[in-house]
């Protein structure tokens, strides 16, 4: 069967893909490249965008390249291919986190991620108050699947344990808010109004605070004189998931970036909205905590999920792509980011 030919066009659809994955917090730390000769696209890590105060190890950082390479691989078999992923590939190249070779076509019978490929632009994370609609338990079923399929695990918690997790997160806030450094850091990834919106966290993005402070949202803005929404009654009986792996090495972070987008556009495909509680994974206490009595549980990303309004669509870089040649992009080219996602 003759293989799809790898041109501009296709490209500028990978890439377009890879740049609309969350990121956490917005920090677009990716940087895209091709190699004609193996077919496959390079995704590194970019050393500039990564917040060293908030993800000193950095995982996070990691799992939003996770993200971005699921993308890749969802335009990939969309257009006809087969992606083959590695992770790490070069132990002399530490910056190339994976690489995404682009074969032949999906075989007959195996799982094909191209009905996921319409949610990759649809999905927006939504910081607004959900409806407290009881997701049904099939497409909750599917979320989970969907983690397993990627290697990773995804836990609902009952009631009880849903208001112990999202105290911890409230505490995680308190923490941040507390420490000038890591304020500063976050505040850096907001943008004014006028400012080069393709970058960072729209100040009118993050969403109201709630009201009876049960919802813990995070605080983009921190002590700048910004227009704040008014505070809003949230759920009262929120739904979240524990995404979580059984190792906690830089592949599994990796591993977990593809499990999330994975769950977080099968919700999208359901009608359902999502957000990311990421915010209590910055304290080492409190993301041993989230793990409760969970053997062997390395917790990645707390997930709220529900019915409601769809998240603030954000602007985006533009992904500018020259034709594959002989050499690749130039070395170090770096295509633009998404709105924000922590």
């Amino acid at each position: 069967m003759q293989t799809r030919e790898v041109d501009a066009p296709a490209v500028r659809v990978l890439l377009a893909a890879a740049v609309a994955a969350p990121s956490v917090p917005d920090t677009q730390p990716w940087r895209f490249g091709l190699d004609p000769d193996s077919r496959s696209v390079q995704v590194r890590a970019d050393r500039g965008r990564w917040p060293p105060t908030a993800d000193p190890q950095p995982r996070a950082q990691h799992l939003s390249v996770g993200a971005a390479v699921f993308n890749i691989r969802v335009a990939a078999q969309y257009l006809g291919w087969d992606p083959v992923v590695r992770l790490r590939p070069a132990a002399d190249d530490p910056d190339l986190l994976a690489t995404v070779r682009l074969t032949g076509t999906v075989a007959a019978g195996e799982p094909s991620l191209r009905d996921l490929y319409e949610a990759v632009e649809r999905r927006h994370t939504s910081r607004t108050p959900l409806t407290g609609r009881t997701v049904p338990e099939q497409v909750v079923a599917a979320m989970v699947s969907s983690a397993r399929a990627e290697g990773s695990h995804l836990d609902v918690p009952d009631a009880v344990a849903t208001r112990r997790l999202l105290r911890l997160a409230t505490v995680a806030d308190a923490r941040g808010a507390a420490q000038p450094a890591r304020a500063a850091e976050v505040r850096t990834r907001t943008t004014a109004p006028g400012a080069d919106a393709a970058r960072g966290v729209p100040r009118t993005a993050p969403g109201p605070r709630g009201a009876a402070g049960r919802m813990p949202v995070r605080d983009f803005t921190g002590a700048l004189s910004a227009p704040r929404l008014p505070a809003s009654r949230f759920e009262r009986h929120a739904q979240v998931a524990l995404l979580w792996t059984s190792h906690d090495r830089r592949e599994d972070w990796l591993r977990a970036g593809q499990a999330l987008q994975r769950v977080l556009l099968t919700a999208t495909v359901h009608g359902v909205r999502t957000s990311m509680l990421h915010q209590v994974m910055d304290w080492p206490d409190l993301r041993e905590a989230m793990a409760g009595s969970r053997p062997r549980c390395c917790p990645q990303v707390l997930i709220r999920f529900g019915y409601g309004p769809d998240g603030a669509r954000t602007p985006r870089a533009p992904a500018p792509c020259a034709p594959p040649s002989s050499t690749g992009p130039e070395p170090g080219a770096r295509h633009g980011g998404t709105g924000p996602a922590d």
